[in-house]
C-alpha cells in the first residue's frame, strides 16, 4: 500500500470519527476505518477497565463470527490472559511516543518459522491465537491506544485464513491508526461532557428542561407515527420556599436533591423513563411505552415517598397520557399543558394522590383555557412555539 493511499485512509478515519454524533458511532467509525485502512476483514475496539482488570469490547465491526455482537453488552477478557498488555501497561511504555503494535497468527508459523505465533513483541499469546482459530481468522494486528498519557485500550484488526499475513509495515501503520483513534476518542469524550452539561441539572444530576423538550418532541412524533403511549408526570415540590426561608437555601437544595433521588428511583420502575428537574421546585417523569395505569401507580408511589421526606410538604403530581381520553395529542405542548393543568389541580386541592387528565374533566378545560395572567406564579408552562 502506497504512502498516498495510507494518508487518505488516515484522513478518512479521522473525518469519520469527527462526524459521529455518539460514542458508539465514534467507536464504530474507528473500527471500520482501521479495518479498511489495513485491508482487514474484521476489527474491534476494546477499553481497559482498570477497576475490573479486564479488556471490554466496545464494538465488533466487519465480518463478525457466530456469537459476536456489533455492540456487545458483556464481552470482556481478563487482562491476565494477555500478558503483552500488562507488560505494555506496566513496563515497556515509558511515556515517550506511541507503543508499538504487534502481529499474531493462527498457525504459529510464518515463512516456515515454527512457533512464530506472535511476530512482533515479546511472548506467545495462546488465548488470542486460540480465538483466531475459533473464529476462522488467519492473523491479526493489535495496537495499544494511549489517551491523555495513559493506556486506554486496544485496536484489533484481523484477516481471513488464507489472506496475506500482516507484516512489519502493517504493524507500524496500525500504531499510527491507533494514535488517530485516540485523538478521535478524546474529541468524542469532550463532546459528550459538553452534551451532558447541556442536558443535565447540575444540582440533582437529573435531566434538565432542555432534555425533556427534546425527548418529549421525539416521543410525540413516535406516538403520531406508531401509536406509542406517551405519559408525562409533572410534579411541584410543596414547601420549598418555607424550607428556604426557615433553614436557608443550602437545606432547600438538600431537599431538592433528596426528592430528585426519590423521583429517579420511582422512574426506574418504568422502563426507559426520563426523570428531570424542570427548574425551581418543578420536576417531571416522561415515559414512552408503559401503560398509563402503570404510570399512575408509579406517580402514586412518588407522592407517598415524597410525603415521607423529613422536610417539605410532599408533592403535587399531575399525569397526562395519550393512553387516556384527553383528545388528540398532536404536539408536545398539548401534553405538557395537560400534565401541568392536572398538577395545578392537585396543588389547589392539596391532593395526596396524583390528578390524572382525562379522568377529571376540569383538567381538560383548564388546559384548553387561555393562559393565566403573567403575574400568576402558577402560569402554565409549555408555551414553546
Amino acid at each position: 500500500m502506497g504512502d498516498d493511499v495510507r494518508l487518505r485512509a488516515v484522513v478518512s478515519l479521522a473525518q469519520a470519527m469527527a462526524a459521529a454524533h455518539t460514542p458508539r458511532g465514534s467507536w464504530r467509525a474507528a473500527a471500520l476505518g482501521a479495518c479498511e485502512a489495513l485491508g482487514g476483514s474484521f476489527a474491534a475496539l476494546s477499553v481497559w477497565e482498570r477497576g475490573r482488570g479486564q479488556l471490554r469490547v466496545l464494538v465488533n465491526a466487519g465480518e463478525r463470527a457466530e456469537g459476536e455482537e456489533e455492540f456487545p453488552e458483556a464481552e470482556a477478557y481478563p487482562v491476565h490472559q494477555f500478558p503483552e498488555i500488562t507488560e505494555f501497561l506496566h513496563e515497556r511504555w515509558a511515556g515517550g511516543g506511541e507503543p508499538d503494535a504487534w502481529v499474531e497468527t493462527a498457525d504459529g508459523a510464518v515463512d516456515g518459522v515454527p512457533g512464530a505465533g506472535r511476530l512482533y513483541g515479546a511472548g506467545y499469546e495462546r488465548e488470542r491465537v486460540a480465538a483466531l482459530n475459533r473464529r476462522g481468522r488467519g492473523c491479526c494486528v493489535v495496537a495499544p491506544i494511549v489517551l491523555h498519557g495513559r493506556a486506554w485500550g486496544e485496536l484489533y484488526v484481523a484477516r481471513r485464513v488464507g489472506e496475506p499475513v500482516f507484516g512489519r509495515e502493517d504493524a507500524d501503520f496500525a500504531t499510527v491508526l491507533a494514535a488517530v483513534v485516540a485523538a478521535g476518542i478524546s474529541q468524542t469524550e469532550r463532546l459528550e461532557e459538553v452534551r451532558k452539561l447541556a442536558f443535565t441539572d447540575p444540582l440533582t444530576g437529573l435531566a434538565n428542561r432542555r432534555a425533556v423538550d427534546v425527548r418529549l418532541d421525539e416521543a410525540v412524533e413516535r406516538h403520531r407515527a406508531e401509536g406509542a403511549v406517551v405519559s408525562l408526570v409533572v410534579c411541584d415540590l410543596n414547601g420549598l420556599k418555607r424550607v428556604n426561608d426557615t433553614h436557608g437555601h443550602a437545606v432547600g437544595d438538600r431537599l431538592l436533591e433528596r426528592f430528585g433521588s426519590v423521583l429517579s428511583r420511582c422512574g426506574a420502575m418504568l422502563p426507559g423513563a426520563l426523570a428531570a428537574r424542570l427548574g425551581g421546585d418543578e420536576f417531571c417523569l416522561l415515559a414512552v411505552g408503559p401503560e398509563v395505569d402503570d404510570v399512575v401507580r408509579v406517580a402514586t408511589e412518588l407522592c407517598e415517598r415524597a410525603a415521607e421526606l423529613e422536610l417539605g410538604d410532599g408533592v403535587a403530581c399531575g399525569v397526562a397520557s395519550t393512553g387516556d381520553p384527553v383528545g388528540p395529542v398532536v404536539s408536545a405542548r398539548r401534553l405538557f399543558r395537560l400534565a401541568d393543568a392536572a398538577q395545578y389541580r392537585a396543588k389547589a386541592a392539596r391532593s395526596a394522590k396524583p390528578v390524572v387528565a382525562g379522568r377529571d374533566d376540569e383538567v381538560i378545560r383548564l388546559a384548553d383555557s387561555p393562559p393565566r395572567p403573567a403575574h400568576d406564579r402558577r402560569r402554565l408552562r409549555g408555551n414553546r412555539p
